[in-house]
């Protein structure tokens, strides 16, 4: 953008940046940037994790303070000393970390700051619950308990809470940073029907996404970031076009081809008499080699069984046979030593898998720690080795394996996560919507990473939220539906719209 177009557009947009920048130690996150978005827009920020993106919205939203440069709000500038300061003005944000505080209930949490409260300033706790649940329900939420405590729910419900709480503020400005990372298709036609009606009434919005059909189907404005600097706004812009500017390079095949199963290989993982729902039960098996698929609509158990397979809790009467050999899994390090070695890479990388507070060496090395010490101290040489190699394999972008793991872009957190697994040499890997989250290039290296995995023989079991991942990604596919195996899709029935028509279809169905 030249600079006379973006002096236009900052003296009539509801909220814009002018050149701003922020730096994180070593890190420039973001390098001079312009940004603007006109009240009554949806304005869509992509761009590879680590582009700037979340770092705008956190300067937009309050909760960091630019480096250089100015926030304006309706051409004028300001200095936000915080979230709070910004709410004043009129900005709400759904930011990427869930702010939920788990101990509190989602009324709670839903209504902070506005509790019902008798006239001499108590809060009137028998009102909460009725209250949120009113609430939630003028916004179409029906199927979340408001007395359960937040760290009950799922994390697309806790998504869907932390949303409506910051919706019914009403505000004139609203900053989403991948706000559907966790949600399902239906959940997401939920927020976009409340971005409509905010845009609608005069309020800017400011979204974030790593799936283009969201893009396209919400944004009127897109902005392309790509090292800390924006590199192009644009009414509309085609796919190919819009990953070749956030990249620098063509993805030329997005999915890569599957290494073939041999016909000989041995079963790796086998499971009977599961029980997902307390009645019914379901089996199967998992291949070397194998990329095994795991589909249905949201509820359905999977999330279960995954978590059951890594022992975090056990499945209710499962039996578990690992390379041959009958297991019990009880917990996650029965999992991790369990003959073949299991791995679990979960959907929530920053509240299950990473501790965020240590570094990109420890979070990487922690399962291999007793490899690597010697009468109870750690190798430390070797540990940094090791660490810097598999940071180089995988290309994590950090300043070095001291950095903290919670200073990463998500995907560069996701790569964390993956590297540990390969570090710990597991030949059976749970990947539990590995690619949430994450742009469309760092997906491309998951995807072309699980099918060398494959081919040195390593069994995959993979969930996904998106059935296009599953459809071209996968051998075969599971389909979930209540608790229970509902349909087996092979190719050339392996198809996202035969993965969605499964799902939906009547539990009596065939």
């Amino acid at each position: 953008m030249s600079a006379a177009a973006a002096a236009a557009a900052e003296s009539v947009a509801a909220v814009a940046a002018r050149e701003v920048s922020k730096a994180f130690g070593g890190v420039q996150a973001l390098r001079s940037a312009p940004f603007a978005a006109a009240a009554g827009e949806v304005h869509a920020l992509v761009g590879e994790n680590g582009a700037g993106k979340s770092t705008l919205i956190k300067l937009l939203g309050g909760r960091l303070p630019p480096d250089s440069g100015a926030i304006l709000l309706g051409g004028t500038p300001v200095r936000l000393s915080g979230t709070a300061d910004a709410a004043r003005h009129g900005i709400g944000t759904v930011f990427q970390e869930l702010t939920l505080l788990p101990w509190m209930t989602v009324a709670e949490n839903l209504l902070i700051g506005r509790e019902p409260r008798r006239a001499l300033g108590p809060i009137r706790r028998g009102a909460m619950a009725p209250r949120a649940e009113a609430v939630l329900a003028g916004l179409g939420i029906t199927h979340i308990d408001p007395r359960a405590l937040a760290s009950e729910i799922s994390l697309a419900e806790r998504q869907i809470v932390e949303i409506a709480r910051v919706i019914i503020r009403r505000p004139h400005i609203l900053l989403l940073d991948e706000p559907t990372s966790s949600l399902v298709e239906r959940e997401v036609a939920w927020l976009f029907a409340r971005i409509r009606d905010l845009s609608a009434a005069g309020t800017a919005v400011v979204f974030t996404s790593h799936r283009w059909n969201e893009i396209t189907s919400i944004a009127d404005r897109i902005t392309i970031f790509r090292n800390g600097a924006e590199v192009g706004t644009f009414d509309a812009i085609d796919e190919d076009e819009a990953i070749t500017l956030m990249t620098g390079r063509r993805v030329e095949a997005l999915y890569p081809p599957l290494p073939p199963v041999p016909a000989d290989a041995p079963a790796v993982l086998e499971v009977a008499n599961a029980s997902l729902d307390g009645g019914s039960e379901l089996g199967f098996s998992l291949a070397a080699g194998e990329i095994l698929g795991i589909g249905g609509l949201a509820g359905q158990g999977h999330r279960e069984l995954f978590l059951g397979l890594f022992g975090a809790p056990p499945l209710p009467r499962a039996r578990v046979t690992v390379g041959g050999a009958r297991t019990t899994i009880a917990r996650p390090a029965d999992a991790i030593h369990a003959g073949l070695g299991i791995a679990l890479v979960p959907e929530d990388r920053k509240g299950e898998g990473l501790l965020l507070p240590l570094s990109v060496r420890d979070n990487l090395t922690l399962p291999i720690l007793g490899r690597l010490s010697r009468l109870g101290v750690i190798r430390g040489a070797a540990e940094r080795r090791m660490s810097r190699e598999i940071i180089a394999r995988l290309g994590i972008r950090t300043p070095g394996p001291a950095q903290p793991v919670g200073a990463l872009s998500g995907g560069n957190q996701q790569k964390v996560l993956l590297g540990r697994w390969l570090l710990a040499d597991s030949r059976i890997l749970l990947f539990y919507d590995v690619t949430r989250g994450v742009d469309v290039a760092t997906k491309h290296e998951i995807y072309e990473l699980m099918m060398r995995l494959a081919g040195e023989g390593r069994a995959i079991l993979f969930y996904s939220s998106d059935t296009e991942e599953l459809a071209h990604l996968c051998h075969r596919v599971l389909v979930l539906r209540g608790g229970r195996i509902a349909t087996e899709l092979r190719p050339p029935d392996l198809a996202a719209e035969a993965i969605v028509a499964a799902a939906m279809r009547d539990a009596d169905a065939g």
